[in-house]
């Protein structure tokens, strides 16, 4: 059962978005944040804890460093992620990860959300996100938990 059905079953007003002709769960950018959870969940702090740190499936510490001092080799290209849930609102997060193009063009951060205009991309990879809607909550969950640079 989908998530609009589960909301019909309980009697719960749902948002009316059409279907995305890519696949991707539909969301509404506003301002600088995409308020609502993709594919109407939240995620799970600890398995975006381990997305984060995974090499080979998030990648992000490629580029950012953070409060992992078991991780080794992390990146100084991009923003420390300690502090990142005091800097951005879930929501901020949220848009940050499907696609910081939105924000600024010239952003080295992959959009992880996206499928179409992309160049370069691995046969593998073509037509589908880096990750999906559930990993993408899964990180915001835990970039909001981290609320300063020590911890």
């Amino acid at each position: 059962m989908n998530f609009a059905a589960i909301c019909v079953t309980l009697g719960l007003a749902v948002a009316a978005w059409p279907a995305r002709a890519d696949g991707l769960a539909p969301y509404e950018i506003v301002g600088d944040a995409i308020p609502a959870p993709l594919a109407g969940a939240l995620g799970d702090a600890a398995r975006g804890r381990a997305i984060v740190l995974d090499r080979q499936t998030g990648l992000c510490l490629l580029c950012h460093s953070g409060p992992f001092p078991e991780a080794r080799f992390q990146g100084g290209l991009a923003p420390d992620l300690g502090g990142t849930g005091s800097r951005w609102s879930e929501s901020q997060l949220r848009l940050r990860i499907v696609d910081a193009r939105r924000l600024n063009p010239d952003t080295i951060m992959p959009p992880y959300y996206v499928v179409d205009g992309l160049t370069g991309v691995a046969k593998s990879y073509v037509g589908k996100p880096i990750l999906g809607a559930a990993e993408i909550e899964d990180v915001v969950a835990f970039l909001a938990t981290l609320k300063d640079k020590s911890k």
